[in-house]
């Protein structure tokens, strides 16, 4: 881009350096502290107590999850969020495939067995021989795996699963086109979470933590699942009840519990098996999560486009080679006519333009074929509904 001023980027926590590469040093000013920043890059810092700079274009979360974001006063505002769906999920797939190895194969127990042996070798080999019976397990083919949530995550543990010979039933009503092309056409697929849980041997969750998510393995739902049925929870804190599937394991119902949220109810239990949120803790993932936000976020302060943003539709729109607006709205009638109607009175003639919602907000990009003035922009600002006008130079 010509002409370009230069974007202030403010990262909350250690971004990837192969992420921050990806943000020009000509044109990107990166720093852990900056005032007046234009874009944020973070990854678990929790931001709902932080001053919001009126300077604030975009967020970028090198992550899935937006928990500590501040999501519906970003949109208020008119800022995307953007996170990065898919770059952890090999990660979080062979950490769920290890967990139901482990559990399975009682691996965690019969390794704190082993290590505690005492005497010489040959009373070691006398009591491995007397105690490995306590820790038969079973194998994976022919067992049922219940996935709940099919994004990119979900879909590379269901498609690992039937490649280990396991059966998968999943269950996610808002799946994308884009996932369900890569689920394997033997994944069977379950009209409620009811249904999935009536049939698994395995459940794992891929899901956020939003109120229709929490608590949803609890009391009543373990009832309805298959005894000696293995839980797995690598996705949040809190869509599994602790306090329940600890009095099921110990009546008998469940028969291992593995999450990578500790705590105190939890971590000493014997048919617990507890990780301290290595889910995504790779130095691939943490890369991938990098390069992923870093490139959504300079395309978006570049070019307004929106890709893989959890407030914002997605929208990609090829420059026509002048200045581009962009606008974000409420999703009200009669916006684009206003808008349309502010550059005609202005003499500007639009050469390309795009307008999508999602929920209560509308965006839009204009690509226009001569300058725009301040004062067009303020007219733009100044219409009722409207959250934040941009302008991008050619």
């Amino acid at each position: 881009m010509s002409g370009m001023t230069k974007f202030k980027i403010l990262t909350l926590n250690n971004i990837a350096t192969e992420g921050l590469d990806r943000l020009p040093r000509d044109n990107y000013e990166i720093a852990s502290e900056i005032g007046h920043p234009d874009a944020i890059l973070l990854r678990s810092y929790k931001m709902h107590d932080m001053d919001i700079p009126d300077t604030l274009r975009a967020v970028g979360r090198a992550g899935a999850g937006t928990n500590n974001i501040p999501v519906d006063k970003m949109t208020e505002k008119g800022i995307p969020v953007f996170n990065a769906p898919g770059a952890n999920a090999n990660a979080v797939k062979e950490l769920v495939i290890a967990g139901m190895l482990m559990a399975s194969r009682n691996i965690a127990q019969a390794w704190d067995y082993a290590s505690n042996l005492e005497g010489d070798d040959a009373q070691i080999g006398k009591d491995v021989e007397a105690g490995k019976k306590k820790y038969v397990g079973f194998e994976l083919p022919g067992r049922t795996l219940g996935v709940i949530g099919l994004g990119a995550i979900g879909v590379q543990i269901a498609n690992a699963a039937i490649a280990l010979g396991m059966k998968v039933i999943g269950f996610d009503p808002s799946v994308t086109i884009q996932s369900a092309w890569k689920l394997s056409a033997e994944a069977e697929r379950a009209n409620s979470v009811d249904e999935l849980l009536s049939k698994a041997d395995f459940v794992t969750f891929h899901v956020p933590l939003i109120d229709a998510t929490r608590n949803m393995i609890n009391e009543d739902r373990l009832q309805r699942m298959k005894d000696n049925v293995v839980i797995l929870n690598f996705a949040r804190d809190g869509i599994v009840d602790d306090t329940a599937v600890l009095k099921a394991l110990d009546d008998g119902k469940v028969y291992a519990y593995i999450s990578d949220f500790p705590s105190n109810e939890n971590k000493n239990h014997p048919r617990v098996i507890v990780l301290p949120h290595l889910g995504a803790s790779t130095s691939e993932a943490e890369t991938n999560c990098a390069i992923m936000v870093a490139d959504q976020v300079r395309d978006y302060l570049e070019n307004g486009n929106i890709l893989n943003s959890v407030n914002f539709p997605e929208m990609q729109m090829p420059r026509a080679g002048g200045p581009r607006i962009a606008i974000a709205n409420s999703n009200v009638p009669n916006m684009v006519g206003q808008i349309s109607s502010v550059l005609a009175d202005a003499g500007i003639n639009i050469d390309d333009m795009l307008n999508r919602s999602r929920g209560d907000l509308a965006y839009n990009l204009v690509d226009v074929s001569s300058d725009v003035s301040d004062g067009v922009l303020d007219q733009l600002r100044g219409i009722e509904g409207v959250l934040s006008v941009r302008l991008l130079p050619a």
